[in-house]
């Protein structure tokens, strides 16, 4: 028997899950560095994942099948396609600075408990919701998938709820000093309950599409139900697949998010610490997305093609609704969510252009994403932590006391920007043209984006550091050593996948061809053919 590569890197997470947890009260540090050194291990075992991986070899790879519930046909099977193989590893290499950049945040003196041990439960959540994500991106049966895809709630949910952020947000809450802890538990409560809501309602539906195609398949496989499809020896009846594909697709897009089904994530991020807010939308929302090209796609081909229209609508809506509300935001933490919104739409789009520029962008898109976000993000932390607000009308001046903080600032902000030679523009560059190719109407008004993007960029960086500096900041400190070894290496993986991002393509475009085949579609031939 082959050593079980994928289980063990879903299972080692869960394990120290377990661990952190169990660590006794007195050694909060224990509990710390043993949650990185876990989360380092889970790194290691995904490299060697994506080292085995052979983009020229089978379908999915590195397979493993087991015996679950054979009462119900349910399995326990996994197995990695190039993009998932791709987004093990960003998920792997994101939670150890997650867990850096939260060293301090689960402290009793910054959570204000003190009855029960919140920094072991902090760090333990963080390595629960990697141990399901990860397997989330492994899984071959639907059921499977189906179980980790909801089950990762629950840690978030108390990961939001009970580790929120302390800072203030609002001018009511500074303006209510006095009442300012029982608001924001408030706020956190609420923020954490419209989470975990959401995307519960989505996962029932999504539930009863699982039982549907059961029904209809006589199994839970994914890999059988593809291959009977594509054999012909299943036929589903066309207003059967559509159903089934709306389940599906509607739990997906809640979780992405997609408009209008986005409203939960500003609340999430904006009431999380920023570690946590890297964990929802670098991380667990990139699920909703693989998804969509997992299961809607290669399940459901015809019924992917003809809800298109609407789902390319829905994306460009998001893209520029999401940064038109960026543009007006005054605290820091909800601008970068209604950022985000708008780049899951750039990924969606790119998703259902039914192109291989516009698919293999969406999914390098998920990578560089997860990235640009998480450096954003993370300094942005840094920032709050230092001055106790998200907003952004109280800051000014930071970079000529902090200029290293601002520097890092400003990079991950001309990421999220797309700037060329950064490695958010390559993605989005090829989900425009992939986009383009079928459906110029749409790739137009997606590109006005770009220029929105800019405005609330670079709008935040001169608000917070640029001008005099006010009294508030004038004592800030400058980045430490450990916040520079969490923000410095996602600089450079940044810069390195801007100007060459063969590394990432190479892997994935092959899962693309593939997911193009799933579908029948070809890439539109060139207007004018270039000269031989």
């Amino acid at each position: 028997m082959s050593f079980p590569l994928l289980t063990v890197t879903a299972a080692l997470p869960a394990v120290g899950a377990v661990a952190t947890a169990a660590v006794p009260a007195a050694r909060r540090t224990a509990a710390k560095w043993l949650a990185l050194l876990v989360s380092l291990a889970t790194l290691a075992l995904a490299i060697v994942v994506l080292v085995r991986f052979d983009p020229g070899g089978a379908r999915y790879q590195l397979t493993e099948s087991h015996a679950w519930i054979s009462d119900f046909g349910v399995r326990y099977e996994l197995g990695v396609d190039g993009i998932g193989a791709v987004l093990v590893a960003l998920t792997a290499l994101l939670i150890p600075f997650i867990i850096l950049a939260g060293w301090h945040d689960a402290d009793p003196e910054e959570t204000g408990n003190r009855r029960w041990r919140p920094t072991q439960g902090y760090f333990a959540l963080i390595l629960a919701v990697e141990a399901m994500v990860v397997i989330s991106f492994e899984a071959t049966d639907v059921f499977l998938f189906y179980v980790f895809f909801e089950a990762m709630l629950i840690p978030m949910y108390f990961l939001i709820g009970g580790f929120g952020d302390r800072a203030h947000g609002s001018y009511r809450y500074a303006a209510t000093a006095a009442r300012g802890d029982e608001t924001a538990a408030t706020q956190r409560s609420y923020a954490a309950v419209k989470f975990l809501l959401y995307n519960l309602v989505g996962g029932l539906i999504m539930l009863a599409a699982v039982i549907g195609l059961y029904v209809v398949a006589g199994s839970f496989s994914l890999q059988d139900i593809a291959q009977a499809r594509a054999s012909g020896s299943l036929h589903m009846a066309t207003s059967t697949e559509r159903w089934l594909f709306l389940g599906f697709f509607f739990a997906f897009a809640v979780k992405a998010p997609l408009w209008p089904l986005h409203t939960w994530l500003p609340n999430a991020m904006q009431e999380s610490t920023a570690p946590v807010a890297v964990l929802i939308t670098a991380v667990v929302d990139k699920v909703g997305t693989f998804a969509m090209l997992r299961f809607c796609l290669q399940l459901f081909p015809g019924a992917s093609k003809w809800a298109t229209p609407v789902i390319l609508v829905l994306a460009v809506i998001s893209i520029i609704y999401g940064a038109l509300l960026a543009v007006g935001q005054r605290d820091i933490k909800r601008l970068i969510a209604y950022a985000s919104i708008s780049h899951f739409g750039f990924i969606i789009m790119g998703i259902f252009a039914m192109t291989s520029q516009g698919q293999s962008g969406a999914t390098l898109y998920m990578v560089n994403h997860g990235i640009s976000t998480a450096a954003l993000l993370l300094v942005v932390g840094f920032l709050i932590s230092r001055r106790g607000s998200r907003l952004i009308a109280d800051y000014g001046g930071v970079q000529k006391v902090a200029p290293v903080l601002a520097g890092t600032f400003l990079i991950g902000g001309l990421a999220t920007l797309s700037l060329p030679g950064l490695a958010p523009f390559v993605s989005e560059f090829l989900v425009l043209v992939g986009t383009f190719t079928r459906y110029p109407v749409i790739g137009i008004i997606a590109t006005f984006a770009i220029v929105l993007a800019a405005l609330y960029v670079l709008v935040l960086y001169q608000r917070t550091m640029t001008g005099p500096v006010k009294p508030a900041v004038s004592g800030m400190s400058d980045l430490r050593a450990r916040e520079l070894v969490v923000v410095t290496p996602l600089i450079v993986l940044l810069v390195f996948l801007g100007v060459y991002p063969k590394p990432v393509t190479d892997i994935v475009n092959p899962a693309v061809k593939h997911t193009m085949s799933d579908v029948h579609k070809k890439d539109p031939k060139p207007a004018v053919e270039a000269a031989k």
